[in-house]
């Protein structure tokens, strides 16, 4: 009779497990080097910049249209999820503290209501034993609500630059109340010399990937090295992004069996730089563990 007690009380907790697991999954595993997971709370965007001609995000979007996923029925126009995903983060065992949040979106596109905003920032900040990684390519937006949120200090403010024609995005970034500002240099496109460091705790540099993949010239990458290093500004080397723009013919890590693979390979003068903005962050696998969601 004991026995069987336990196995129903272990049975029930099981169902719980898968079913919270099913109820979570707008929250993935991912293999995106610098995050752990991604969050949807939203999905589909618009092009505003050079950077966005050949977006990865359009390119996954209309391929899970065209596989009939609900998520995706109306391809990559914007469109926000509901409750249970926005949610979601409250369900999850404290585990891979690092989350992205909508990696196939712009959470600060102009037609999200603020309220959406708001909602998002709200879970985010009662759930402070999480990182969250806020990138966008609209930080003037950002500005505009910073007052209206609350900057808890696990939400990181990043934003996306890829030429100079994009600098005032760094500008706009400075402005917001985020403790930890970031660059997400990718796709590098065109040099950038002249980046103002002051007050940015993270710079991610990557390649374009694609049959279209645009080039990324060494100088470049160490060029913003270098300013880093100057700034004292952690720098991460994501991807040359296409075979035939990485610099070292022996690069182990463009073959996909290997453990650090990236598009292209990420080996930058021989060496993988993967710094963070704060030492005591743990390292991430390259492909998480899975655990169960409670």
């Amino acid at each position: 009779m004991f026995s069987a007690e336990i196995k129903h009380v272990a049975d029930k907790k099981l169902i719980r497990i898968l079913l919270n697991c099913i109820e979570s999954k707008t929250i993935d595993m991912t293999k995106i080097s610098w995050t752990g997971r991604t969050w949807l709370t939203q999905t589909g965007c618009d092009k505003v910049s050079a950077g966005c001609k050949f977006c990865y995000a359009e390119i996954m979007a209309l391929r899970h249209q065209a596989q009939g996923n609900e998520k995706y029925k109306d391809g990559f126009k914007l469109k926000l999820l509901g409750q249970k995903e926005l949610e979601a983060p409250l369900r999850m065992r404290k585990c891979d503290k690092m989350i992205f949040l909508n990696s196939m979106s712009d959470t600060f596109h102009p037609e999200v209501p603020d309220v959406h905003i708001r909602k998002t920032f709200d879970v985010m900040n009662r759930t402070p034993w999480f990182t969250y990684q806020v990138l966008t390519k609209r930080p003037e937006r950002t500005v505009q609500m910073s007052e209206r949120l609350k900057w808890t200090d696990n939400i990181w403010m990043g934003t996306s630059i890829e030429d100079d024609r994009v600098l005032h995005r760094l500008d706009a970034l400075k402005e917001t109340d985020a403790k930890i500002k970031f660059l997400y240099l990718e796709p590098l496109i065109g040099p950038l010399p002249n980046l103002d460091l002051d007050g940015i705790d993270w710079v991610i540099v990557g390649g374009e990937s694609g049959a279209k993949a645009r080039p990324i010239k060494k100088e470049w990458v160490e060029d913003i090295q270098r300013q880093c290093a100057e700034s004292g500004t952690a720098f991460f080397f994501k991807q040359w992004g296409h075979p035939k723009y990485n610099p070292d013919p022996n690069d182990p890590t463009k073959w996909s069996n290997h453990s650090n693979y990236e598009k292209g390979g990420c080996r930058l003068n021989g060496q993988i730089v993967h710094a963070w903005p704060d030492a005591t962050l743990p390292k991430l696998p390259k492909q998480p563990i899975a655990t169960p969601l409670f």
